[in-house]
């Protein structure tokens, strides 16, 4: 989890240093990306009607349900036709997504968001908190405001406030308000069934630290670390039987699970992993809380 910290803040650190805009032109996101987050990957049943849909590393969820489908994160803007070519391996229709949901709107998540909300015509339902980094393509994001857009612009149809229900057929999720990471990062938490019991799963968003600013610093963002507090203290009491989030990589997806293994949701069974996931970021929360609280001028 600390390596993968690491990456993810260089990586978006590069890339945002050196993001562009231009009106009418259509944003693509950074020329170069790791290489796992583009890379294909096999869609496959988590549990129940839940299903994985993304790339090797960039997680995207497909819900189904009796009156059309959800899809939470669409990773990178060129992974459009991955996920399309995911759904329908799976034996779904790509046009019978009607709900969009997201974990959080950065470029690695919601950079196919607005292509494919075009494509299926699909709702879309995001954080009030934000709504406003979706329609400017991530020009008002606290880490990189004022830098350009690194996907394109997309406006909600649906603003959620925590403890929302999102309703579709016979599935009903609920938005937990998660913050830090982005003012509306989010989670959601609902319960699936097969042949042989429910389970409540939680797709987290974990609340890994992107900025090397201070905290006091950021002004356009001046509740970040009561917010990230916040969420620390939220996440560490949610009852869950499955979890996964916004990477594979959060939730050891490729140590539980192996290309053509079959259905076994209790590989995702894991609540000491999420615990251990969880306690290794709060830990940097609060090296970087105590560093900045005796740092000197």
């Amino acid at each position: 989890m600390q390596q993968f910290a690491i990456k993810k803040f260089l990586f978006i650190l590069f890339f945002f240093t050196v993001a562009f805009f231009s009106c009418g032109q259509k944003v693509n996101g950074p020329k170069e990306t790791p290489p796992d987050w583009s890379k294909p990957y096999q869609p496959f049943r988590i549990v129940g009607n839940l299903y994985y849909v993304g790339t090797y590393d960039l997680a995207s969820y497909l819900i189904t349900t009796s009156q059309g489908n959800i899809l939470i994160n669409t990773g990178l803007a060129s992974s459009a036709q991955q996920i399309k070519s995911n759904i329908e391996k799976l034996g779904f229709k790509f046009t019978d997504i009607k709900i969009l949901l997201i974990t959080h709107a950065h470029f690695d998540h919601v950079g196919a968001v607005a292509e494919i909300k075009k494509k299926t015509g699909a709702k879309l339902m995001v954080n009030a908190a934000d709504a406003q980094v979706l329609s400017d393509g991530g020009q008002s994001d606290y880490e990189v405001g004022g830098k350009g857009a690194t996907f394109n612009p997309v406006t909600a149809d649906r603003l959620l406030k925590d403890g929302d229900t999102i309703r579709l057929g016979d599935a009903q999720l609920i938005m937990l308000h998660h913050p830090g990471h982005t003012k509306g990062s989010n989670s959601f938490v609902f319960n699936v069934k097969d042949q042989q019991k429910t389970f409540h799963v939680l797709i987290a968003n974990m609340p890994t630290i992107i900025t090397a600013k201070r905290f006091d610093d950021i002004s356009s963002y001046p509740n970040i670390a009561k917010d990230y507090g916040y969420t620390f203290k939220a996440m560490k009491n949610i009852p869950f039987d499955i979890w996964v989030s916004s990477h594979a990589s959060q939730f050891n997806l490729h140590e539980k699970y192996k290309i053509g293994d079959k259905y076994q949701p209790s590989v995702f069974i894991d609540q000491k992993g999420y615990d251990a996931a969880l306690s290794d970021l709060k830990k940097k929360y609060d090296e970087k809380i105590g560093k900045e609280a005796y740092r000197t001028e």
